[in-house]
């Protein structure tokens, strides 16, 4: 009577394997995604903040009829923010009546990458 006798399973091994290289590979993309889209939500803030910069810049040349000597001349007379530990801007006057020369740099930080 072989009723109550154990069947010994060799074939638990390999479906563990494969379900744990399944998991890894589908946490592996699921991270990849996040990462990518961190990566183009930093992208668009960066052209966000071209954009205000270059708004509040010609704003203030229509308004003063010169533009602004500094950043933090827009900062604190248009209201302009932005995340500074993020991005580096770099603002460079020619002149009372020349565009200013704006650079933006994205700050790269160890906790993000």
């Amino acid at each position: 009577m072989k009723r109550f006798s154990y069947r010994r399973q060799s074939r638990s091994i390999p479906k563990f394997l494969f379900s744990l290289c399944a998991f890894l590979l589908i946490l592996l993309s699921f991270m990849q995604g996040i990462s990518s889209l961190s990566d183009s939500t930093v992208r668009r803030q960066k052209e966000s903040l071209e954009d205000a910069i270059m708004h509040d810049i010609t704003y203030c040349y229509t308004i003063e009829g010169t533009y602004p000597e500094s950043l933090e001349y827009l900062k604190e007379n248009y209201g302009l923010t932005y995340d500074e530990d993020l991005f580096f801007v770099d603002y460079q006057v020619a002149g009372s009546n020349i565009l200013p020369d704006v650079t933006i740099i994205e700050r790269r930080t160890d906790k993000k990458r």
